[in-house]
């Protein structure tokens, strides 16, 4: 990703995060232990489920949230904070805990996704960084966990960096990688996350060549018999008659990106039959959702290229997380439970726990909160919040592959209702266990 001041991230935030730490920290309110939670008061409208996103960009972003010598500098030529203040924060590190659900981890309205707990100044001044990373990779990786499932076994390659700003392309990348994408046309995902990276060619390549045959021919003798020929820049039979005479029936894929795909797949499948071009794989791309991808399943299609659609969460650009303190220390050294009562903005206070309530045949059947003490398992439920940092230390890292394979077990898991395309309600309920 990106080096921000010499590699850190303390100045991604709000200004107002800083201006509530000086005054926090000015009356001796900043000391308190406090306990901060990430969560959503309601899925996107008519979506069933949502995606844990980010979580690894996340804990390295903690790790390098610093102020050095020319951030301070900044922010007092600005007059931001007080000297006080600009004193603390030159020693600032994260000495605190947080939890939460592991990446890939299926969510649900008030899901507690992430627990942060450490001195008020500590915790408040991570609050955009964490919302920022989270809200988009998780509108990501929830748009393309849908994708995924309506796709089915047929593969999808993640297509929109220049749908996009430059390195949320990378994030975007990552967090479709998680939600079962098998692929990315970013070279950076590739390089910084190990994200599969494919790609082959697009209409400039033909326009530049004076002819198809030309264009064919190059692409075939450079790249090889493999390579994904486009066949939709002028006649798609032509295109595809020609790409088989010249790479023969050894010709990896065919890629269409504009049209009537759903009846040009059949058209182009029984012509590469008819050649003897059997084993040709079909390409869709052209603006694809969830929706069209679903649209297409009963045709003969191998593989899903989804831009636009992906990097925007399909239609819902963020998850709607927000990050609430929910406890605190009073002045009597005692943790007490605190709440947000505004109209249409409730949260509920006191520390949480979570579990997913599943069948005997491990079905999911509700989102179990436990208020100050974990809920009760029956034997067939499953914690979701890990430990992520643990004194400042950070112990939730773990390779991408772990994540991804998380997202597959814990979607299997859901009920049938969650990975129907149509508008509908969560999946599973969200129930409260416990006092706070």
């Amino acid at each position: 990703m990106p080096a921000v001041h010499g590699g850190g991230t303390a100045l991604l935030t709000d200004h107002y995060e800083l201006t509530m730490l000086q005054a926090a920290l000015a009356d001796g309110a900043g000391e308190r232990h406090s306990v901060f939670e990430v969560f959503a008061r309601r899925l996107p409208d008519g979506r069933r489920y949502g995606v844990v996103g980010g979580t690894g960009r996340l804990l390295a972003d903690i790790e390098r949230f610093r102020f050095d010598d020319d951030v301070l500098a900044d922010l007092e030529r600005r007059r931001v904070v007080d000297s006080p203040t600009l004193g603390w924060l030159s020693d600032y590190r994260f000495t605190g805990d947080v939890w939460g659900y592991g990446e890939g981890e299926c969510f649900f309205p008030y899901s507690p996704l992430l627990v942060v707990e450490a001195s008020f100044a500590q915790a408040v001044i991570l609050e955009t960084l964490i919302l920022s990373v989270l809200n988009f990779d998780s509108a990501v990786a929830s748009g393309a966990s849908r994708m995924t499932a309506a796709a089915g076994d047929r593969p999808c390659i993640e297509m929109g960096s220049r749908r996009t700003h430059e390195w949320a392309a990378v994030a975007a990348a990552r967090a479709a990688y998680v939600a079962g994408f098998a692929s990315t046309s970013n070279l950076e995902a590739g390089r910084t996350y190990g994200v599969p990276t494919q790609g082959t060619s697009a209409h400039s390549f033909v326009l530049l060549h004076d002819s198809e045959h030309d264009a064919f021919s190059a692409q075939v003798d450079s790249l090889g018999k493999g390579t994904t020929l486009l066949v939709d820049t002028y006649d798609v039979r032509e295109a595809v008659a020609l790409g088989v005479e010249i790479a023969g029936p050894e010709l990896r894929a065919v890629r269409l990106d504009s049209g009537d795909l759903l009846a040009q797949a059949r058209e182009v499948r029984a012509q590469l039959d008819e050649l003897g071009a059997s084993n040709t794989r079909i390409i869709v791309t052209s603006d694809l959702d969830e929706h069209s991808i679903a649209a297409l399943a009963a045709a003969p299609v191998d593989a899903y290229g989804v831009g636009t659609a992906l990097v925007t969460g399909s239609g819902a650009p963020t998850a709607g997380l927000v990050y609430k303190l929910v406890a605190r220390e009073g002045r009597d050294g005692v943790r007490a439970a605190v709440a947000k009562k505004s109209k249409d903005k409730v949260s509920v206070g006191g520390r949480k726990y979570a579990m997913r309530r599943r069948t005997p045949d491990g079905v999911a059947e509700a989102e179990v909160i436990g208020l100050a003490a974990p809920p009760d398992d029956d034997g067939d439920d499953r914690p979701l919040l890990v430990p992520l940092v643990r004194e400042g230390e950070m112990v939730g890292r773990e390779p991408l592959a772990v994540a991804r394979e998380r997202h597959a077990v814990s979607r299997a898991e859901l009920p049938p209702t969650a990975l129907q395309m149509s508008r509908g309600e969560p999946a599973i309920p969200t129930l409260y266990e416990g006092e706070s």
